[in-house]
């Protein structure tokens, strides 16, 4: 996994990567498939993996530098009947509903993506499936919600006041993803 080329390759579509990889606040969290493995026991296992790197990143965010935390979920191996983008959807959907409230921003990177960025300049593939759990940027992050607007103005009037982003729902993953499922649908653009 060559993690430190692909992140070169960022830097110029992300002004806080620089930063963040200097001062080691850009973590990675790996999670590999195991052989027989059913998709939503993955998606369950991503998901957790997502609430233990938000509520990491959480009290870090007020923190000088707080605004670099970053934590990276890769997703490797084979899931019968899913390939990673379908693995990535409900947990990112869930996740980035659950936490950007409290100004935690959640992305979805399936591997060999091709994305362009906001200059119309292609952004390197990623050679790996993962979701990035990073502290959200209330100015410049709501941008990249368009397609859902409730999300964006939650994102930009965000404010970790501590509160339990479970509270009204159970914390199980099967409970998360019928809540999750619920959710308004994004928006063509």
């Amino acid at each position: 996994m060559d993690v430190d080329g692909y992140l070169a390759g960022l830097y110029e579509h992300c002004p806080f990567l620089r930063p963040s990889t200097r001062r080691r606040m850009t973590g990675w969290t790996v999670y590999e498939i195991a052989p027989g493995s059913h998709r939503y026991a993955v998606e369950a296992e991503l998901s957790h993996a997502g609430v233990q790197a938000s509520e990491w990143i959480r009290p870090l965010m007020p923190r000088p530098y707080g605004l670099l935390a970053c934590e990276n979920i890769v997703l490797l191996g084979h899931c019968e009947g899913a390939d990673h983008r379908e693995l990535l959807t409900w947990p990112h959907w869930a996740l980035k509903h659950l936490y950007a409230p409290v100004g935690v921003m959640v992305g979805k990177f399936p591997q060999g993506a091709v994305e362009t960025g906001r200059r119309r300049q292609n952004i390197p593939p990623p050679p790996f499936s993962f979701l990035p759990v990073r502290a959200g940027v209330r100015p410049l992050d709501p941008r990249f919600l368009e397609t859902t607007p409730d999300l964006a103005a939650a994102l930009a009037v965000s404010a970790d006041d501590g509160r339990d982003v479970f509270e009204h729902i159970p914390c199980e993953w099967k409970a998360v993803r019928e809540w999750a499922s619920s959710l308004p649908r994004p928006g063509r653009h």
